[in-house]
């Protein structure tokens, strides 16, 4: 029988790329741009919450398709986060409108 890993650690440092940092910085342009400042701060808030939670406890999340060792958080209804977990950090991959084009993701 397989042992599964377990991670106890209380937090995890996170680690973002440079993909997940330009893809938040399209996703708040966009809601700016298209919504207003009050909805990028319901966001920032959501986005937030749900880092604290994949800092607290990564396996939370479902692994992706794709590939077992991302996991995917869905943040908003059209943003998810992309993450990958070691035992003393959690890599943010990416971040990204659920709308684009799946095709070369990893998740």
């Amino acid at each position: 029988m397989k042992q599964r890993k377990v991670f106890m650690k209380n937090t995890y440092k996170l680690i973002w790329s440079n993909e997940a940092l330009e893809g938040l910085k399209e996703i708040f342009a966009y809601l700016e741009f298209k919504f207003s400042e009050k909805d990028a701060q319901v966001f920032a808030q959501k986005l937030d919450k749900h880092l604290k939670i994949i800092q607290s406890n990564p396996e939370t999340f479902r692994l992706s398709l794709k590939s077992k060792s991302v996991r995917r958080c869905v943040i908003a209804k059209l943003t998810s986060v992309y993450y990958t977990v070691s035992e003393e950090s959690i890599k943010l991959i990416t971040i990204i409108d659920n709308r684009k084009s799946p095709k070369n993701f990893i998740g």
